[in-house]
């Protein structure tokens, strides 16, 4: 179910036209991930929905400080929603905002 309100929201937005800015951060990213210099998204949210608990609604690829970094939003049953900065190449925990739940 994920899977498919993700897919659907990909082809939702390509509908939409885009800016040249986002298609030179869509070719960076693309490039990234062919040099294996980051992790595939649905290995990061495969991941993510083993770790915590509850749904993801958003995820985001951002470069900071020259780090390359997914934010994941969560929504949890209790509604509480939370987020978290996954190292994109590692896969590695790197923050959370909110009360994070996590998978027991």
């Amino acid at each position: 179910m994920l899977r498919k309100a993700l897919i659907m929201l990909c082809l939702a937005t390509l509908a939409m036209p885009a800016t040249a800015q986002d298609r030179r951060d869509h070719e960076r990213a693309r490039a990234a991930l062919e040099a294996g210099q980051i992790r595939p998204l649905a290995e990061v949210l495969t991941d993510a929905e083993r770790r915590f608990l509850g749904r993801v609604i958003e995820a985001e690829l951002e470069r900071d400080d020259g780090t390359w970094l997914y934010e994941l939003k969560i929504l949890p049953p209790n509604g509480r929603m939370f987020v978290v900065e996954i190292d994109a190449a590692t896969g590695a925990l790197l923050r959370t905002r909110g009360p994070v739940q996590v998978r027991r």
